[in-house]
Order: C-alpha cells, then sequence, then structure tokens
C-alpha cells in the first residue's frame, strides 16, 4: 500500500515540476508489457514478402562528427557501420535501399554544411561501407525524389536529404511523413536513437507503408535493454549516475520493480544525501526533488531492495581540473567543499555488488570524468563491468556519458552490449513506451 501510494505521490510531483516542459520529456506512467519485443524486424519482413526489386525506406542515424577544420570529413564513422547490417540484408534480398535521416538540429532551415547541414559528407564513406553506389537527392520529399526512388532497379541505395530541414519533421507532420511514405512500400527502423520522439520519420510514415519493420540494431537494444531488464538473469544490479536526480528518479523508481540491487553514483547522489540529513557543502543540489529522493529511499527498503548511496566521495575546493582534492565519508562533508567522484570504500562496495551480480546495467557517470582528478569513479565501473562480462555476465552500458567512458577506458568490445541512444535508452528502462517502435507492425 506504502508503495503504491509513494508512486502516485512521484508521478504526481515530477508532473507538476515540470509541468514548463515539453511533453516529450515529462514523466508518464506506461504499462510495463513485453509488447516491444512482439513488433515485426527485418528478417520476418523478408519471410513475409518477396523484397526483390522493392523500394524499402529505412530510418537510420547518421549523425557522425564532422572535422572541426573543414567540416565536411567523418571522423568518426561509428554509427555508418552500424547500419550496415540491415542495410546489408536487405540488398541481399534485392531490395532497393533508401536511407533517410536526420543530421543535427537545423530546425527547419536548409544550411549547406557542417553538423546542422547537408547529408554530403557520409556519401563516399557510405559507399565505402556498404560496397555499393550510393545515389543522393537534395530533398527527402517532392517530384524530384519520388522520380529518383521510381528509377530504382533492384539493390540500389538512395539518401534522401536531411529530414529536419523540414519544420514539420520534429512535430510528425502528416504531409512530411506522406511525402516519405510515398517513396516506399515497406518502411524498416532502425535508428534508435531516435525512437523515443514521435516524428514524421520514425512514427507518421509506417501510416503509409504496408509493413513497417525494426531493424537489426534497433531489434539488439530491445532485446538488450527491455528483454535483459524485464526477464534478467539474477540478480539484477542497475548503476545509475549522472548530474540530475530529476532526469534518474523516473528510471529509479521504475528498476525499483526489477532489480536486485541499484548503485548511485554522480551528482544526483547529493540530493539524497540531503535527504538523510546531511550537510553537502557547496556540492550540486536539486531542493525541489529531496521529499521525493527520500520516498524512494523509503520504496526501495520496503521492496527489499538494497539501494546503496555511496559512503564516501571525492571532494574538492573549486570545479576545476586543478583543484585541491580530498576525500571524505558522506555524512561528513562540510564548508566550501562540493563532491566530484564517489570515493575508494564506494568502489570497493560497488565491487562487491557487482561481482555478486548476473545482469548489470549501466546509465551514468559516477563523477566529472571528464576531469582526471574526477575520473576514477566512472573508469573503475567500466572496468568492472568488463571483468564481469569476462566471466559471463551480461553487461549493458545505455547510451550517452556512460558509452564515451567505457570507450574511453577502451573497454568498449568487453561489455554484452553498449545501447546507440541516450534519451530512448533511459525511457526504455523507465518502461516507457517508444513512438517508433509502437508505430511497426505487429511479427
Amino acid at each position: 500500500m506504502f508503495a503504491s501510494a509513494t508512486t502516485s505521490f512521484i508521478r504526481k510531483a515530477i508532473r507538476s515540476s515540470t509541468a514548463a516542459a515539453s511533453s516529450s520529456q515529462q514523466f508518464r506512467s506506461i504499462s510495463l508489457t513485453p509488447a516491444l519485443l512482439e513488433k515485426l524486424n527485418v528478417q520476418g519482413l523478408a519471410d513475409k514478402v518477396n523484397l526483390e526489386g522493392q523500394n524499402v525506406l529505412m530510418r537510420v542515424d547518421l549523425n557522425v562528427p564532422l572535422s572541426k577544420e573543414d567540416d565536411v570529413t567523418v571522423t568518426d564513422d561509428t554509427r555508418l557501420q552500424a547500419i550496415a547490417p540491415t542495410a546489408k540484408f536487405l540488398l541481399e534480398k534485392g531490395a532497393n535501399v533508401i536511407l533517410c535521416s536526420h543530421f543535427g538540429r537545423p530546425k527547419g532551415e536548409i544550411i549547406e554544411t557542417g553538423k546542422n547541414g547537408r547529408l554530403n559528407p557520409v556519401v563516399d564513406p557510405l559507399k565505402s561501407i556498404l560496397g555499393v553506389d550510393v545515389k543522393k537527392v537534395n530533398d527527402c520529399m517532392g517530384e524530384e525524389v519520388e522520380a529518383a526512388a521510381k528509377s530504382l532497379t533492384k539493390g540500389e541505395v538512395l539518401l534522401l536529404e536531411n529530414t529536419r530541414f523540414y519544420k514539420g519533421e520534429t512535430k510528425n507532420d502528416a504531409t512530411l511523413a506522406a511525402g516519405l511514405g510515398s517513396l516506399a512500400d515497406y518502411f524498416v527502423m532502425d535508428a534508435f536513437g531516435t525512437a523515443h520522439r514521435a516524428h514524421s520519420s520514425t512514427a507518421g510514415v509506417t501510416d503509409y507503408m504496408k509493413l513497417s519493420a525494426a531493424g537489426f540494431l534497433l531489434d539488439k537494444e530491445l532485446k538488450y535493454l527491455k528483454g535483459a531488464v524485464d526477464k534478467p538473469n539474477r540478480p539484477l544490479c542497475a548503476i545509475i549516475g549522472g548530474a540530475k536526480v530529476s532526469t534518474k528518479l523516473p528510471v529509479i523508481e521504475s528498476l525499483l520493480e526489477k532489480c536486485d540491487t541499484i548503485l548511485l553514483g554522480g551528482g544526483m547522489i547529493f540530493t539524497f544525501y540531503k535527504a538523510l540529513g546531511y550537510d553537502i557543502g557547496k556540492s550540486m543540489l536539486e531542493e525541489e526533488y529531496v521529499e521525493l529522493a527520500g520516498k524512494l529511499m523509503k520504496m526501495a527498503e520496503e521492496k527489499g531492495v538494497k539501494l546503496i548511496l555511496p559512503p564516501d566521495v571525492v571532494l574538492a575546493d573549486k570545479f576545476a581540473e586543478d583543484a585541491t582534492t580530498a576525500i571524505a565519508k558522506a555524512s561528513e562533508i562540510s564548508g566550501d567543499w562540493m563532491g566530484l567522484d564517489v570515493g575508494p570504500e564506494t568502489l570497493e562496495l560497488f565491487k562487491e555488488e557487482i561481482g555478486n551480480s548476473n545482469t548489470i546495467v549501466f546509465n551514468g557517470p559516477m563523477g566529472v570524468f571528464e576531469m582526471k582528478p574526477f575520473a576514477t569513479g566512472t573508469i573503475t565501473v567500466a572496468e568492472l563491468m568488463a571483468e564481469a562480462t569476462d566471466r559471463g555476465a551480461t553487461t549493458i552500458v545505455g547510451g550517452g556519458d556512460s558509452v564515451a567512458a567505457v570507450n574511453q577506458a577502451g573497454l568498449g568490445d568487453r561489455v554484452s552490449h553498449i545501447s546507440t541512444g541516450g534519451g530512448a535508452s533511459l525511457e526504455l528502462l523507465e518502461g516507457k513506451e517508444l513512438p517508433g517502435v509502437a508505430a511497426l507492425s505487429e511479427a
């Protein structure tokens, strides 16, 4: 009864405190069902339909970094490589693949170059990765684009222009969705990083398709982030970090229904310390969430879930790499000191808990890992994740800064799965329905 009442309280409070935020950022209650895993995937599409000579519109994420020197050269092709399995599979089936992506945030303007510009920089890298010619058009709908799509014969690739050159893209505009839908009979969604957005190219377009399926990349994300968390090999441990507690409270609440252990780190821990009555010095605090943090700790106790706060922290006298540092018990912070990483006692405790777990999810850094003096906690957790993988545990790194930290430590190939989505990963862990997945055909 207490847990139910608390859950209702937390949801109402978060809705109230974020009333000014966009609807995509607000917490909402979603039924935790296995429906996300029952969507048609690209293999199932090929089993149902002879794709030879058919046009397949494939929503991908081509947001690659460009060289600061020329704004043209792709400096990391990871996201291009990620679309290859699905695209090559479709090409092997004789389908024509029409690639569709946004690029940056041009906000409805046509920008020629740079991170918000045209998709021209990815053409040559895609040719190399896919092993076929890649034709590109300078729009994503209209007569010229339709003519280019109709001219495709068998096993060809056409790249559309940046979908966000249209303001209606992010508003799920029906005209843009219909324009995209006129180019193909079948749709494959393989951009997990935008699956939590109801945009024209991720959700609306499916209304104009005979069948819509998940690509291999999206399918894998669902398998790990939804499947492994909802039906884990126990014990299940979640390591949740990051600066703002406000973005993680709904995740923690959801994970309390699933996890055996939750380890907390990052700037958000000081809001929990405040709820315990501790002095936190000059450490980061979201005062309006102190009461909610206290409620979550009580919920964890009621449910028998170990919600573990760091017993010690690394302190700094200023937010800078050359700061004077000290280690203190969490209950002994005072004055002008601010906490910027978890301490050595914490890492020993985390090592034990991670070592006892068979499924581990890591989302959010333990400290300000961009600064070397405060990177130890995050890097150590990444190393513990790798060690857990080596002994056979399922390890999942859930997007954003966690991914950057694992890659920075050179451990990307020693975890079971690295998510390609930031916000999408969080929303899936919260149990929310992702519009880009909900719109797909049933298996």
